[in-house]
């Protein structure tokens, strides 16, 4: 939450010159309150794995968040039940017409099939288009990162040799985003795909900005300038045992898959991991509910 201190008060230009989130006094008097409204579009097969992942850190901030669960009607789920879907989960026709302070699109194991092959690929650009005029920001990870660059700048996914997969350092390109407010000079982040978005194909595009890019892992954070979309390239919401799982299913399916860079000890699939990344990635989600969605989206959701 930010700090709210009188409007001339010299110490305000200094902060706000560091990153320091400060409100002023007058601005803190016109502001109204109202529980946030985030939908997250879970696109994973182990979807309560997933929902759980993102809940726990969506629920690390003090604002009050009201979740609506999405799935698309034209895929059917093999790895969650049927049960479960109906109850806790809404199509799109279900929330067309409703509107949210925020939506997350999150990745999905389909990144080796081209876009248009995928089977419910027109319904996420259906979604992707909806929140233009329905979602104030929009929070893409992994694949839906690459996918929804595609879809709104035509920007290409290219495989890569091996699948990538580990814990990776990554560095800031900039300080002064509200989105990478408080984030270390080094910090680490899990990533597991088989493509990759090139730097080169976003540095070119004059409504983007690069946020934080990583030596190994490529770009990691990129948002227009409004951070009306936000793309993540990699899986801050990941589990402690979220990589070692991933390595446990394909060794058991003979895909003879590397070990996971920087996450067992010593290297040793035996060993427990070590949970690196858990702080960045309650930094970063609420960062983006606290300095951009709870921050800049209308009061009355109907005039979005």
């Amino acid at each position: 939450m930010p700090i709210k201190i009188v409007d001339s008060l010299p110490a305000a230009r200094t902060l706000e010159s560091e990153n320091v989130f400060v409100i002023t006094e007058n601005r803190a008097q016109k502001q109204d309150i109202r529980p946030l409204r985030i939908a997250i579009l879970n696109l994973m097969p182990k979807k309560i794995e997933t929902e759980t992942q993102l809940l726990r850190l969506l629920g690390n901030t003090p604002l009050q968040v009201e979740i609506e669960l999405l799935q698309t009607a034209s895929h059917v789920s093999k790895n969650t039940s049927s049960e479960h879907l109906l109850k806790f989960y809404k199509v799109f026709d279900d929330v067309k017409e409703e509107k949210f302070d925020g939506l997350i699109i999150t990745g999905a194991p389909v990144e080796q099939i081209d876009y248009s092959e995928v089977d419910y690929w027109e319904e996420l650009c259906q979604y992707i288009e909806w929140a233009k005029t329905n979602v104030y920001s929009t929070f893409y990870i992994c694949w839906a990162a690459q996918a929804g660059l595609f879809y709104n700048y035509g920007v290409n996914k290219y495989p890569l040799n091996e699948k990538l997969s580990g814990i990776f350092a990554h560095k800031l390109t900039t300080n002064l985003h509200p989105l990478v407010r408080g984030f270390d000079d080094k910090f680490w982040v899990p990533h597991s795909r088989y493509t990759e978005i090139r730097y080169d194909d976003i540095k070119n595009i004059s409504d983007l900005d690069i946020l934080a890019v990583s030596d190994k892992a490529g770009i990691y954070i990129v948002a227009d300038h409004d951070c009306r979309n936000i793309y993540v390239t990699g899986h801050s919401e990941y589990g402690l045992m979220t990589l070692a799982n991933e390595y446990s299913r394909d060794t058991l399916k003979g895909l003879n898959p590397n070990i996971p860079e920087n996450y067992f000890p010593q290297n040793d699939p035996h060993q427990k991991p070590i949970f690196k990344w858990k702080s960045h990635a309650n930094l970063l989600f609420s960062n983006w509910l606290n300095h951009i969605v709870y921050q800049h989206t209308p009061y009355d959701l109907s005039s979005l």
